[in-house]
């Protein structure tokens, strides 16, 4: 029987119900299966079409409240965009300081196996440090082949780098390191998005943590 990792942050409720993988990490429920096993390098497509259908946790799988958290890196934080489906707050907050990928900022996504699917329009390499977004509204909408997620205003930001609060510095490298990718979309779409994007990042850096 899998014991629960003992370097692990305090369990939300919500997250002991979730199943152990060998390692001892809580599996969220949106964990798809290879070869009849889960596989955290899988999304479950079926599952992010039913968390917003039916309002569902992303990670626990249980009914959603009012408050809404998004679990993101910088850029989704600028651009307002995401792939993922909305967590209770303590689950999110609990995934930013205990997934192996988010806590490690020299790891790297490992490459679905041949017929797994990772989330569309996903930025490649580690993001260094993510933010909990809290929010009361967001609206999907098609993007290419795919779909989306449009994330509403926030009513509080939460930053983690390495499994703990992130400071301002942190936080500001990973954005530098991280917004070559969307200027570049900026400056082939001309000066209106440009500056839609300084905009955007100006505003971004108002809901970092001071100095």
């Amino acid at each position: 029987m899998t014991e629960l990792r003992k370097t692990l942050p305090p369990l939300p409720d919500r997250i002991k119900t979730l199943p152990l993988d060998p390692r001892g990490y809580p599996i969220p429920w949106f964990v798809g299966e290879v070869d009849g096993k889960r596989d955290f390098r899988v999304a479950n497509q079926a599952k992010r079409v039913l968390a917003v259908k039916k309002s569902l946790c992303w990670i626990c799988g249980d009914k959603l409240g009012r408050h809404l958290a998004f679990v993101i890196g910088p850029m989704c934080a600028v651009n307002r965009n995401t792939s993922e489906p909305p967590s209770h707050r303590e689950c999110a907050i609990f995934a930013a300081m205990a997934c192996p990928f988010l806590i490690l900022p020299k790891s790297d996504y490992r490459k679905p196996p041949e017929g797994g699917a990772r989330l569309p329009h996903a930025l490649p390499g580690n993001p260094g440090a993510c933010c909990v977004w809290i929010t009361n509204s967001y609206s999907p909408y098609r993007a290419e082949d795919s779909w989306l997620i449009r994330i509403g205003a926030p009513l509080e930001t939460l930053w983690f780098a390495e499994g703990r609060p992130a400071t301002r510095e942190q936080i500001l490298e990973s954005l530098e390191r991280r917004l070559p990718a969307l200027q570049a979309i900026a400056d082939e779409e001309g000066p209106a998005a440009q500056a839609a994007l300084a905009r955007q990042v100006n505003a971004t850096l108002q809901l970092l943590p001071a100095a």
